[in-house]
């Protein structure tokens, strides 16, 4: 009951606004005194929660580091701007849902972060949406489909770090089971695509327009200063690409035998690959930015300044969450929690996993949140029951990946209330489009990844 109240008070404080920072050092505390141990409080702050706090922030900072920065250059230089605008204009008004996904889906599949992708693409979208007649209070779920969706969780090479989590404890890469991970974010896109669709054509028959906001943030879209397509393109392409060199031909070339030492660990490369091979691969690709937009830099400083400060915030918060769930498995009632978990499905691993990952994902609101947590208290079980039973640690990284993105999308999630501020709208206008096109969407295409998984193995 304790760690139940604990959880509760996180989900329901985390939705009244209150910082993770705060919640979770306190609640985990809380927890501590409910389950008898109050002795030890201190200790288990100082050893316990700080300690998977700091690994946390020792194993992933690189990436949200670098993934600020190349967003942050992507937004200064012009070229997320560029390539919305070009995709709305290849596919233009008729298709505007589809324009606005594939444009978020493009730069979310390239390393730029919601946020970016927020700022980037809702001036063109709501000239778009109002130059063809649709209601502006769909355009945060078109804006969902590509930027909280397949792109961040089910398709293979991705750099989210909800792809990038898994790696360590299942030693993968970033292209884990990449067929059915494809077949999984198709799944997705369509039914997201499809209930927006629907919803356009249903506002239209009713003769619902763009209608009247005065009080709107939007801006003027301008693309006269943009950069040329293929430049900002050029990036995206060396995220994807080189990530893929680096895990696959680059660095198990290498001579990595050093990594057996003392002083490196005792690890080996399938621990360090994938993220070695996105850390590479972003940082080609900033320096690439820089280079190819040489003279549209007002001030190059400020830009990587910006997103080096930018991604402070977003890993202290997960890694507070990752510190929680370090208290909480240390508890002797989280054993009774364990052991109801492992039992959810004994002759399907994928399916324990899938609503561990899913339930935590919700409560905390926050997919890499919810997955840390998920996969440090459970995920060396996982992988054990796994090679029991013949799974292939493919398998659990896509099924962990795809169902963080599943419940994450409720209310209180923190990239759901920023999209709606950027686009100066109210949960009561537009979260419905957002739950619809995120969570059944995420639910349909995990089962489907499961199902063909369970049958055919990873693929």
């Amino acid at each position: 009951m304790g760690i139940v109240l604990s959880l509760g008070l996180l989900m329901y404080l985390a939705y009244r606004g209150i910082s993770v920072l705060i919640l979770a050092p306190l609640l985990a505390m809380l927890a501590v005194l409910l389950s008898g141990e109050g002795n030890q409080l201190l200790g288990t702050y100082t050893q316990i929660f700080m300690t998977g706090l700091g690994g946390y922030v020792v194993k992933y900072f690189p990436l949200f580091l670098l993934g600020a920065i190349f967003g942050k250059l992507m937004d200064d230089s012009g070229s997320a701007r560029a390539i919305a605008h070009a995709l709305v204009g290849k596919l233009g008004g008729s298709r505007a849902v589809l324009a606005i996904a594939l444009a978020c889906a493009l730069l979310t599949y390239g390393g730029v972060s919601l946020f970016v992708v927020g700022f980037a693409v809702f001036p063109i979208a709501a000239a778009l949406f109002r130059e063809a007649n649709v209601p502006k209070r769909l355009i945060p779920g078109a804006i969902a489909i590509g930027s909280l969706g397949f792109t961040m969780t089910a398709l293979p090479g991705t750099p989210a770090i909800q792809n990038a989590i898994p790696m360590p404890f299942f030693g993968t890469d970033a292209f884990a089971a990449p067929i059915l991970g494809l077949i999984g974010g198709l799944v997705m896109l369509g039914c997201g695509w499809g209930w927006m669709e629907y919803r356009a054509r249903k506002a239209r028959l009713a003769g619902e327009g763009y209608g009247n906001h005065p009080d709107s943030q939007e801006q003027a879209f301008d693309a006269k200063h943009l950069p040329p397509l293929w430049v900002a393109l050029l990036p995206i392409v060396l995220v994807v690409l080189g990530n893929y060199l680096f895990s696959k031909v680059l660095f198990p070339a290498l001579n990595n035998s050093y990594l057996a030492e003392a002083k490196f660990g005792q690890t080996e490369l399938s621990a360090v690959l994938g993220i070695w091979s996105i850390i590479s691969a972003l940082l080609l690709a900033c320096l690439a930015l820089v280079a190819f937009n040489w003279r549209r830099w007002g001030n190059l400083k400020d830009t990587l300044n910006k997103g080096t400060l930018g991604s402070l915030l977003p890993i202290f918060n997960t890694a507070s969450e990752v510190g929680y769930g370090s208290v909480i498995a240390s508890l002797a009632a989280f054993g009774v929690l364990k052991a109801l978990m492992l039992n959810l499905s004994p002759d399907n691993i994928l399916i324990s996993e899938a609503v561990v990952v899913n339930v935590l994902a919700g409560i905390t609101g926050s997919a890499s949140g919810g997955m840390s947590i998920a996969l440090n208290t459970m995920g060396d079980t996982y992988m054990q029951l796994a090679t029991q039973a013949g799974v292939s640690p493919e398998l659990l990284h896509r099924v962990a990946a795809m169902a963080s993105g599943g419940l994450d999308t409720l209310p209180h999630n923190g990239a759901v209330i920023t999209l709606l501020a950027i686009c100066g709208l109210t949960h009561r206008q537009s979260y419905l489009d957002v739950f619809m096109v995120t969570i059944p969407a995420a639910l349909a295409g995990l089962v489907v990844v499961i199902g063909l998984g369970s049958m055919f193995g990873a693929f």
